[in-house]
């Protein structure tokens, strides 16, 4: 029996965000009842490219779902949409902030039906501050969130997932999983709040305390790792391979792997801390050796030195 068995999700969500939040809860064994609109459905059915009609990214983040039409701006369509939230253990919309209670799908309403019921809303800023009421999606969120300053080399890159929109899926189904924890100690149901720029916040912590304590913003690292070196892709005779070293005992192995005992003793990588300072030196070293050897031998021998 899987853990969900036996709970029943209402899922008024679309695109990419809610959708996500509640295939996690379809696959954990829920009953998860897509309610979709006439005639439009889900946005997320057009995201190319298309299958007998269906995007691909909808066919993906909807398994394990059954779907229900109803054109919520009818009284009757409401009524059925009550009597389906009475039964429910779960209901998750992602509107824009204040779209729910016009449609009479807002906490206050929707509680008065059923007190056991966990509602979660995700949006894109959040519940407070100015920019609660914002739209907003993955892209532009990674921008503002300070992603897009981090990624790539070059150029500004979005992460090529949306990171933020399932980012905060996740989020959202661990907060159901908790109100579900708690509602089995004192029954009663409660709301559960995530969005998609408490999400990229989180996900830049460690970089916004860094600028916080040192001054200096992070910089575009590509494939390298602000606090480890050696970290990144490096090209070989046939293809790149990556390589992370997060430590001192592991950068021992990696020396052992790429015959380069002497750079223990060389004073500007005798720590981690030393590494970092000295990270191009490292990756030049790094890459003029991988340069002429082939992936699958370097592969090989890394498995051997349990370095990988």
């Amino acid at each position: 029996m899987l853990p969900l068995q036996g709970m029943r999700v209402i899922d008024v969500t679309t695109n990419i965000s809610g959708p996500s939040l509640t295939m996690i809860l379809a696959d954990l064994g829920a009953e998860v009842i897509k309610i979709e609109r006439p005639g439009i459905g889900d946005e997320a059915r057009k995201m190319a490219p298309l299958v007998k009609e269906d995007g691909t990214f909808f066919l993906n983040i909807n398994r394990n779902k059954k779907s229900v039409v109803l054109n919520l701006q009818l009284q009757e369509a409401k009524e059925v949409m009550y009597e389906l939230i009475r039964d429910a253990d779960i209901f998750v919309e992602n509107y824009r902030l204040g779209k729910a209670d016009k449609l009479g799908l807002g906490y206050d309403t929707l509680k008065s039906l059923n007190e056991g019921l966990i509602y979660c809303s995700l949006t894109a800023y959040g519940q407070k501050g100015s920019s609660k009421h914002k739209p907003g999606y993955d892209a532009i969120l990674q921008a503002e969130t300070g992603l897009m300053s981090m990624t790539g080399s070059d150029q500004l890159a979005r992460v090529p997932v949306s990171i933020l929109d399932q980012g905060s899926a996740v989020w959202g189904a661990l907060g159901i999983l908790a109100a579900l924890l708690q509602r089995k100690e004192n029954g009663q149901g409660q709301k559960v709040e995530t969005s998609l720029f408490e999400t990229g916040v989180y996900w830049v912590g460690y970089h916004l305390l860094s600028t916080m304590l040192t001054g200096q913003n992070p910089e575009k690292l590509g494939s390298n790792h602000a606090s480890f070196a050696p970290y990144g892709a490096f090209q070989t005779a046939d293809v790149p391979i990556m390589i992370g070293i997060s430590n001192d005992r592991l950068f021992i192995k990696l020396c052992e792997v790429l015959e380069k005992q002497q750079w223990l003793k060389d004073e500007r990588f005798v720590s981690n801390v030393m590494r970092v300072q000295n990270r191009a030196l490292l990756n030049e070293k790094t890459s003029g050796f991988t340069a002429n050897k082939k992936s699958r031998r370097l592969a090989r021998r890394s498995r051997g030195a349990r370095c990988t």
